[in-house]
């Protein structure tokens, strides 16, 4: 069947796998030109609401007209005025004007291009922190549910990835969840720790907001304080350039880029585990392991996650140098930057959290193979193995010699790989009982369902 021709043009055209294959829908928006341009509207809004409130000279009539027109953005209209306009801030005052003509005169007075600009995209970094902030939360549940479910059960320890001493399946999971928690702990505060740019002027020393308010400095606080308040912002930053200081991004984007560390390290481990078949991620019923050979179960999720994460680490490096380069009061050249690096850090964030969910909600353990690895090692017989080239033969070795005959009643339970595990149980136990639960009693409401992915 021939594709319609908008159908067609979109194909014609690369879009971003982030949002085309594997990206939430919330995410996506959070970071669309409707969240953007709406919220500049209502920027826009807020301003004048203070302003007003403040003695300038603005109607309820003309706050009536700006409420009521938020939404109906001309999105044609708004391109069409920036390529003849060159500049996307005064496109979009231009078109709200249009639509709000008894309010044009006061859209925008005594702001700079970066009051919508960059109060937008702190707007946007605290609602993605607080979309991202639930997933991580059941991620985290998911697995403390697994480590407490396989507390005890005995498995190979490993150390340069060479058999060590005996852990537990739980055990091994808790070191997961810690890293995660810590994630969790690392997003919180970088949230938090958000401000608002607030109302600064063109190069942060807010002399246009001084003059309209006729020098009084008291009301020029004030508009600030208001304006931050109705943005959902308990603080603003007290000194700006024209822009909020670009290592805010640093410090959004290294949270995210440690996120991305722990989700590969737990990913690799668990590909590793596949290959020793002790542990298996979900694997869907129709599921095609590989075109050629039909007996494979690859662990494409997990593969998918640290692909995914690799691009995620690596975007810290945009802000940084961007940080670092920026002129006095602000350059334009972190503009374009910021545009991929900061919506990419969330979405690739948002993505690999939602599949590790996925993962970690149908992970299957095999504990006859665990066993048996570790009654082999546990035993210390590898020098039969390798100085000889012989199958393992401890055990029948100690049976057959007299000087062990005392213990061969007990060869069993000594053999026993629960007596080689110390304390991990119990650690287990405390450590989702003390640390674990507790960090995710904020997010109890958002815990349940189980999350399947279309691609």
């Amino acid at each position: 069947m021939a594709a319609s021709g908008e159908e067609e043009d979109v194909m014609a055209r690369y879009r971003s796998p982030l949002v085309s294959r594997y990206a939430s829908a919330e995410m996506a928006y959070n970071f669309s030109e409707r969240k953007k341009f709406g919220t500049w509207r209502r920027l826009w809004l807020y301003l004048a609401q203070a302003e007003q409130s403040l003695g300038l000279s603005i109607t309820d009539e003309q706050i009536r007209e700006m409420e009521a027109n938020l939404d109906n953005i001309d999105f044609k209209m708004a391109g069409e005025e920036e390529k003849k306009l060159r500049h996307d801030v005064m496109a979009h005052v231009h078109t709200f004007a249009h639509c709000c003509p008894k309010a044009a005169a006061i859209i925008h007075l005594g702001a700079t291009s970066c009051y919508v600009g960059d109060n937008t995209d702190l707007i946007v970094l605290r609602d993605g922190f607080n979309l991202l902030l639930p997933k991580l939360a059941r991620v985290i549940s998911r697995l403390a549910n697994f480590a407490e479910k396989y507390a005890d059960m005995p498995a190979l320890g490993f150390t340069h990835y060479q058999p060590a001493q005996l852990t537990t399946v739980g055990k091994r999971c808790c070191l997961w969840i810690q890293d995660l928690c810590m994630d969790l702990q690392n997003l919180e505060r970088a949230r938090d720790d958000l401000r608002f740019r607030g109302v600064k002027g063109t190069t942060g020393t807010q002399a246009s907001f001084l003059q309209l308010f006729e020098g009084d400095h008291r009301k020029v606080e004030e508009l600030d304080r208001l304006v931050t308040t109705k943005a959902g912002f308990k603080r603003a930053y007290m000194v700006t350039g024209q822009t909020y200081s670009r290592k805010v991004d640093i410090g959004v984007l290294a949270v995210l880029a440690s996120l991305g560390a722990s989700i590969h390290k737990i990913c690799t481990d668990i590909r590793l585990l596949a290959n020793l078949k002790e542990i298996e991620e979900p694997f869907e019923k129709d599921q095609i392991g590989s075109s050629a050979m039909p007996y494979k179960r690859n662990p494409m999720r997990s593969e998918r996650c640290c692909s995914l994460a690799r691009h995620l680490m690596t975007l810290v490096m945009d802000p940084l140098q961007t940080a670092a380069v920026q002129w006095f009061e602000r350059t334009l050249d972190d503009s374009a930057n910021r545009r991929v690096c900061l919506a990419e850090a969330f979405l690739t964030a948002d993505i690999i959290l939602s599949t590790l969910q996925n993962v970690s909600e149908g992970l299957v353990v095999y504990p006859k193979d665990c066993h048996e690895k570790i009654r082999v090692l546990s035993q210390q017989a590898a020098a039969v193995v390798k100085q000889q080239g012989g199958d393992n033969d401890f055990i029948a070795r100690v049976r057959a010699d007299p000087y062990f005959s005392p213990i061969h009643k007990q060869l069993e339970s000594l053999l026993d790989p629960s007596s080689f595990t110390g304390r991990a149980p119990q650690q287990v136990a405390k450590f989702l009982k003390e640390e674990v639960r507790p960090a995710l009693i904020p997010y109890q409401s958002e815990m349940g369902g189980k999350i399947e992915l279309a691609l």
